[in-house]
């Protein structure tokens, strides 16, 4: 069992934090950071609550929703007396050199099996060896289904930084990450110790780059235009002067991360391993495919997978939209040329 080699009561502060580290390690997340949950949180939930008043959230109205349990981790709708949250990154993106089928047109983290499960899965099992520290002690796991500023808390922990498209950054990572927490009423050493401060400088290459002009301003989205809510939660047809400005996205869309320059490192990459390599499925498919296919066969053909989340219909749409500037078997272009990568020193 992953874990179960280290579990102690009663550990001295050093030794505790270390042994949290070895359990992340061991379950196969990549990074790790402590904060505390009872402080709730300011500028990040201020953002979120512009993002709400303006209703730049569109039909996902699940986000407008929680508003006051989003703010702290303490709230009584997730877990009371919180005093300390773990944040954890997993890496999730796969080279993509000579992707086939449909591999190109589907955002990276969707093109495997659903992160929902496994990662889940892993958490709880953090969660378990957090409640063997003390007698008595509880602890919740969570992950993006929860009302939770995920990536706010996870910058607090200093775990990474927010860049100006919202995503979280991980020093020698870069931002192809997902992230879970798990909260206790278990007062932990915070470590690395200091919330992480933006490094993104001038650079405004992932706002520039995105096709449909879905960043009003650095940390300010209109999910509206965001190619991703269109590919994957609205339903029906598309503003049609947003819809010549999908493709050649199926599911999801990753330019604004292809651009990041914290994101050219080979330590980017998931390993091979990985649940979040692209499944064989979608390779032997193209765009044209997806056309033909029954009710029952999607149903089959998605299960298990994060594109299970779209229905037939509207997975149709979709395909029709890509197709305009299809390009299959080979990666989606974005629109920036090459760049540099940043001086990571001091990292």
């Amino acid at each position: 069992m992953p874990c179960a080699g280290i579990v102690r009561y009663r550990w001295p502060v050093r030794d505790l934090a270390a042994a949290l580290q070895d359990c992340a390690r061991q379950l196969g997340f990549d990074r790790v950071a402590v904060a505390r949950a009872d402080l709730p949180l300011d500028v990040d939930y201020d953002r979120y609550e512009a993002f709400v008043q303006q209703r730049l959230h569109g039909s996902m109205s699940w986000l407008a929703s929680h508003r006051e349990v989003r703010r702290c981790l303490a709230h009584e709708g997730l877990l009371p007396g919180a005093r300390s949250v773990i944040c954890v990154a997993e890496r999730y993106a796969t080279p993509t050199s000579g992707a086939l089928g449909l591999i190109p047109h589907i955002a990276r983290y969707a093109r495997g099996r659903d992160y929902h499960n496994h990662f889940r899965r892993r958490l709880r099992k953090l969660a378990d060896f957090v409640r063997s520290l003390a007698p008595g002690a509880r602890a919740r796991p969570l992950v993006d289904t929860a009302p939770v500023l995920e990536r706010a808390w996870a910058a607090r922990a200093g775990l990474g930084f927010v860049g100006k498209n919202g995503m979280l950054i991980v020093p020698g990572l870069g931002s192809w990450v997902v992230l879970g927490e798990v909260v206790t009423d278990l007062s932990l050493p915070a470590f690395p110790g200091a919330a992480a401060v933006p490094r993104c400088g001038r650079c405004t290459r992932c706002l520039d780059a995105c096709p449909t002009r879905a960043f009003r301003a650095p940390w300010v989205l209109d999910a509206r235009r965001c190619i991703a809510y269109l590919t994957i939660e609205h339903r029906g047809p598309r503003d049609p002067s947003l819809a010549g400005r999908v493709a050649p996205w199926l599911f999801g869309c990753d330019v604004c991360q292809e651009v990041c320059p914290y994101n050219r490192t080979p330590e980017a990459m998931a390993p091979e391993n990985s649940p979040f390599a692209p499944l064989e499925r979608w390779s032997t498919m193209g765009l044209a495919d997806l056309a033909q296919l029954t009710a029952q066969q999607w149903s089959a053909l998605s299960e298990g997978t994060p594109l299970r989340r779209v229905g037939l219909d509207d997975m149709k749409r979709n395909a029709a939209m890509a197709a305009g500037s299809s390009r299959d078997g080979r990666e989606p272009a974005s629109k920036a040329g090459p760049v540099a990568p940043p001086d990571q020193s001091g990292w």
